[in-house]
């Protein structure tokens, strides 16, 4: 007797490997849950091959997928086997905008977003058929780290949602502060700010742009930094967040949808978008609370930020979010052996 075989699962998503971005850490990722339960391939398009169920990243970017994939079921509404994760660029900018987007949203049998938050954005029909899956990674070591200075990092490839801007303007603020040195750790996918960082190094000290690293290491920078910045104008669950929180890295963040929810509605370390002079503000302050008592005190507001931390890392656990993705195919099977 011939082994039954497993479902097919494609992860379509726009990024190539060699991006080193979110949306491709995403798909490897998921790809590796769903092995060995399900035949899972990673593609930057569907090329009309048979599959069971369809996993599109980005709404926008994979609308012409999502609208083959719906043509061969003969839908108009819910596909089966259709699933869309909505990124940061979906939720906050192409779903009001871009009508490729809007029709991505009609067509998925289900919808996912990355952080609490992301439904919020979304209509009430939309949101009926909505999963939040939190993304997740493997915890680090929390190490200890010295008083002597305060080592922040920004992780995130060069461009403007990223708002690197306030970083730069954040670190000439700082100069005075010598014992703040600031990491800047991505590539340099827009020219004019990759100057900008070029000359915020020349002109100040306590700044470094490293270039873009390999995960590896760019997880290291994180683990050894006392602090993660992740200055963001519109994120749809980053995973440099988790990555710092399950490192046991506290992080001073944008207060956009996208980072509440992942840190939580009342964690105390936002600033508002592009206000470099709060950020730098912030971080004279924790700076200050680390000198002060030749280390952080239980009330103080970097304790605070590293407790909530804390108690959020359990939403990054991976084997929660394996079950969440498993339980999701899963269901959209069933819809596809109804005959939906």
């Amino acid at each position: 007797m011939h082994e039954r075989s497993k479902p097919r699962v494609l992860i379509v998503t726009p990024a190539a490997a060699n991006a080193n971005n979110g949306n491709w850490q995403t798909a490897w990722r998921w790809a590796g849950f769903l092995r060995p339960e399900f035949d899972v391939s990673i593609d930057q398009q569907w090329r009309g091959d048979p599959q069971d169920v369809l996993l599109a990243l980005h709404a926008r970017r994979s609308a012409g997928d999502i609208a083959a994939w719906a043509k061969a079921q003969g839908a108009n509404s819910r596909a089966k086997g259709l699933c869309v994760v909505l990124t940061g660029t979906d939720l906050y900018r192409d779903i009001e905008t871009d009508a490729s987007a809007k029709q991505s949203l009609e067509l998925a049998r289900t919808l996912v977003v990355l952080q609490e938050k992301g439904p919020d954005r979304l209509s009430a029909a939309h949101r009926d058929k909505t999963r939040v899956i939190f993304q997740s990674t493997s915890p680090r070591q929390k190490l200890a780290k010295t008083n002597r200075h305060l080592r922040v990092v920004m992780v995130g490839h060069l461009r403007d949602e990223k708002s690197p801007q306030t970083l730069f303007a954040a670190a000439r603020l700082l100069q005075p502060h010598g014992s703040i040195l600031i990491d800047h750790i991505g590539d340099p996918l827009d020219p004019g700010l990759a100057q900008q960082a070029r000359n915020t190094a020349s002109a100040c000290p306590n700044y470094r742009w490293l270039g873009g690293l390999n995960h590896e290491g760019t997880r290291r920078h994180i683990q050894r930094a006392h602090l993660l910045v992740h200055a963001s104008k519109m994120e749809g669950g980053a995973h440099v967040v988790m990555e710092a929180v399950c490192s046991g890295t506290p992080v001073l963040a944008s207060n956009v949808d996208g980072n509440v929810g992942m840190l939580g509605e009342q964690y105390p370390g936002y600033f508002d978008v592009g206000n470099a002079a709060a950020l730098a503000a912030m971080l004279g302050a924790i700076r200050n609370e680390q000198t002060a008592n030749g280390g952080f005190a239980p009330s103080s507001l970097y304790a605070r930020m590293e407790n909530q931390c804390a108690r959020r890392a359990a939403l990054f656990a991976p084997q929660k979010e394996k079950s969440a993705l498993i339980m999701l195919v899963k269901a959209l099977l069933k819809d596809v052996h109804a005959g939906k």
